[in-house]
């Protein structure tokens, strides 16, 4: 059984669950995916897939990339990502769909969280900020960042202003609450980082749901 698979997020909506409940969800595209290469344990150690999706232009991959899609006999695919699977399950020129999962199975969900530019403290990392009524000067300043004589410099990794967001964020224990296998769809609860459009890994999780 494979571990993962490559989606694309679609954005977030609602729905009913059996109990009419209503979930606050997001909808993602998980595949197709092809396998491109294999890993196997008497050669590499470890048994594993190499997944590709979302199909690009061929003239945009140098020769050995080509070379890669046109041995495993699969389009050229803009997104490789490896996944743990057994062996015998999956051979090259395979496609993995969203219907290795089912409704109530927990992931892990990895994407590229959105951008936000410059951003001071109090945006950044939720600081408080300082006095905001009439004579405070530095409202929404950092305030102090050093010391007196000792040791006189500023300490590394101190939370100043700086850029903000467009880095790897994972949120864990995500529930899958349902699975469409004909449009390769899924719907899990709550929110999942990166904006709509954006590309997702999703790994399958011994964690509770959240």
């Amino acid at each position: 059984m494979i571990q993962g698979i490559i989606g694309k997020k679609i954005g977030m909506t609602q729905a009913f669950d059996e109990e009419s409940v209503m979930v606050i969800g997001t909808l993602i595209e998980a595949g197709p995916c092809y396998v491109v290469s294999k890993k196997q344990k008497e050669k590499d150690g470890y048994d594993a897939v190499q997944l590709g999706f979302q199909e690009d232009k061929p003239q945009r991959f140098n020769k050995a990339k080509a070379g890669l899609f046109n041995k495993s006999k699969v389009p050229t695919l803009k997104i490789l990502k490896e996944f743990r699977a057994d062996d015998a399950d999956y051979n090259e020129g395979d496609v993995v769909k969203a219907d290795i999962f089912n409704s109530g199975d927990v992931l892990d969900i990895t994407g590229v969280s959105k951008g936000k530019g410059f951003a001071g403290t109090m945006k950044r990392y939720n600081f408080h900020g300082q006095p905001m009524s009439h004579g405070g000067m530095a409202h929404r300043r950092q305030g102090s960042i050093g010391q007196a004589s000792y040791p006189g410099r500023v300490w590394k990794g101190i939370k100043m202003p700086g850029r903000m967001g467009g880095v790897n964020s994972t949120i864990q224990g995500v529930k899958v609450v349902t699975v469409d296998a004909e449009k390769n769809l899924l719907f899990v609860k709550g929110s999942i980082p990166g904006p709509n459009g954006g590309t997702v890994i999703l790994k399958r999780t011994t964690k509770g749901d959240k």
